[in-house]
């Protein structure tokens, strides 16, 4: 895929409701970066797949994410949980995976101009999809954390769920999503680790603002 010209990267993985999309989205807010919630795109995936079980193929996926719009993933039926445990199977899928590489890679190396860069975040995104990323940070926080967070959206968006349904879900998504063969979510020794157990919001992004400006401090990007 080839890169624009000066373009800041930042590659984010983590955990199921470990606070990396909220992070991501301040990022790309105080530095005018392009976003890219990688895993919506499977969620995306998995609703297509459970609204049109006949016409599910892999040439289906393919036509759909060559017309997607980053508009689509904000859709919030994509947060329900039967989509979430859709998507986790999708992504064990190595087509699957090849058809949506393409996309992300566009996003990440040729974000609109308008954009200084681009942050993706996901569950591969350091270890396959932007290994060359200027930023790399793993974020996470406690499973008992992740699914109270997690928890609370649900309640936000009046989903009728359990605090211990919702445990016992990410429980299920963290064993998928760290044993599945392709594209397993781990921590690289390159990438900065950022535990949000107890930051709050802002916390965590005066700490991940401070390694980024001091990079791009030294870089003469900032």
């Amino acid at each position: 895929m080839k890169k624009r010209k000066n373009i800041i990267t930042v590659a984010i993985d983590s955990p199921a409701a470990a606070g990396a999309g909220t992070q991501a989205k301040l990022i790309c807010k105080h530095y005018n970066l392009y976003y890219l919630d990688t895993g919506k795109i499977y969620r995306y995936i998995g609703k297509l797949k459970l609204n049109n079980k006949r016409k599910f193929s892999y040439l289906y996926v393919k036509n759909k994410i060559e017309k997607l719009k980053i508009s689509y993933l904000k859709n919030k039926m994509l947060l329900n949980n039967e989509v979430a445990t859709a998507a986790s199977e999708i992504a064990k899928d190595k087509k699957i995976r090849n058809i949506v590489h393409k996309f992300q890679q566009k996003c990440a190396y040729q974000p609109p101009k308008r954009y200084r860069g681009s942050v993706l975040d996901g569950r591969d995104i350091i270890t396959i999809q932007v290994r060359d990323a200027m930023f790399k940070f793993f974020i996470t926080a406690s499973l008992k954390v992740r699914a109270k967070r997690r928890f609370v959206e649900y309640k936000e968006l009046n989903k009728k769920i359990t605090y211990n349904e919702v445990l016992k879900s990410l429980k299920k998504r963290d064993k998928s999503d760290k044993e599945r063969k392709h594209g397993p979510l781990k921590k690289t020794k390159d990438s900065i680790l950022i535990n949000t157990t107890k930051l709050s919001k802002k916390a965590c992004f005066k700490k991940i603002k401070a390694i980024i400006d001091k990079k791009l401090l030294i870089n003469g990007n900032l």
